[in-house]
């Protein structure tokens, strides 16, 4: 639920966004792109890893808690831990993998069976665009997949920088979009928006 920004004007809202996606897709350093602005190739993920940002829009204050999840299957069986009550998932494949896309839509399952369709905002990540010559996923598949899915999608690269600012600002925007929408019809929706700053405890989930 919103909070009270310091200017007393604009709410505050804090998201929980889950990054997933097959182990070498770039997940890590897609999010470390984002929060750091820096690349590192190589950023082994052993459970998840924890990364904040704030957004200071003009209708609003969105503070956004990445959690970036491990990709091997030693993991996936516990991965629904980290994406529970979450309210943004980044669905993340490499364009010069097919396999990545294929391990996607397997992820997105897991999210269809523990959300109902208004209850996440879902968006499909074609990283690795520097890998252009590389190739194995077109761009349209990937938008028709996400079309038929009702997925935000788009195209990225850690390594050049490109569109991971976009990404996440274009799923904040659809958050604030549904919060802006369900307090113009509160009678309508059934979830409220979950404050994560109080009402859900650091677990330690992160030290598996």
């Amino acid at each position: 639920m919103p909070g009270t920004s310091l200017e007393g004007v604009r709410p505050t809202y804090i998201y929980k966004v889950v990054l997933l996606g097959s182990t070498s897709v770039g997940k890590s350093s897609l999010a470390y792109r984002y929060v750091k602005n820096d690349f590192k190739e190589s950023l082994p993920t052993v459970g998840c890893s924890f990364f904040t940002q704030l957004l200071n829009l003009e209708v609003a204050t969105i503070r956004l808690e990445i959690w970036d999840t491990a990709g091997q299957e030693k993991y996936h069986s516990v991965c629904h831990l980290y994406y529970r009550d979450a309210h943004a998932a980044l669905l993340v494949y490499d364009i010069a993998n097919k396999e990545t896309l294929n391990r996607a839509k397997l992820w997105l399952r897991d999210l269809e069976k523990e959300f109902l369709p208004d209850e996440i905002v879902i968006a499909l990540v074609g990283n690795k665009t520097d890998l252009a010559a590389e190739r194995e996923v077109a761009t349209e598949e990937g938008e028709e997949f996400a079309r038929t899915k009702g997925l935000l999608f788009m195209e990225t690269s850690a390594k050049s920088n490109h569109q991971i600012n976009d990404i996440f600002m274009a799923v904040a925007q659809e958050l604030l979009r549904r919060e802006q929408e369900k307090a113009s019809a509160p009678s309508l929706r059934g979830r409220t928006t979950v404050d994560l700053g109080e009402s859900r405890a650091r677990t330690g989930c992160c030290q598996l």
